[in-house]
């Protein structure tokens, strides 16, 4: 396979993501699905401890990858956020000056998404890892 046809992949599948994104957001703006799927990633990466956030990594496509990582700290992680509201606030916050995003509804279009395309296996230790009031936010 060329290098051409690989970018193109890694492309389409990115594509795919955010398009999915949108589709659960019920909004055509795949640029305000791209801002939810970054935010939201960030968010958990940011929550999740070293070990965890690179294994769910591994799953990502490798664009999407790129996103996720984009800007982490990992001495800065796992953040002490223990609540569903302080998790939709980190969302916010990522999001950045993107007020077009409900944190809410990112959150969910984005776990949905997450379930589709990651391992059941994975998904169960991301959900194990995070306090049960995030972990029913994933759930809903």
């Amino acid at each position: 396979m060329r290098t051409f046809d690989l970018f193109n992949k890694a492309l389409q599948k990115t594509e795919t993501w955010i398009r999915e994104v949108a589709d659960e957001m019920e909004t055509e703006d795949e640029q305000l699905a791209f801002h939810a799927l970054r935010a939201v990633l960030h968010a958990l990466r940011d929550r999740l401890i070293v070990d965890e956030a690179v294994h769910l990594a591994a799953q990502l496509p490798v664009l999407v990858r790129g996103i996720y990582f984009e800007n982490w700290d990992p001495s800065r992680t796992p953040l002490k956020v223990r609540h569903r509201q302080e998790f939709l606030d980190l969302v916010r916050r990522h999001a950045g000056t993107d007020d077009r995003l409900d944190p809410e509804k990112a959150a969910s279009a984005v776990f949905t998404v997450l379930k589709r395309h990651v391992s059941e296996g994975e998904m169960r230790e991301v959900t194990e890892a995070l306090p049960k009031d995030i972990r029913e936010l994933l759930a809903a």
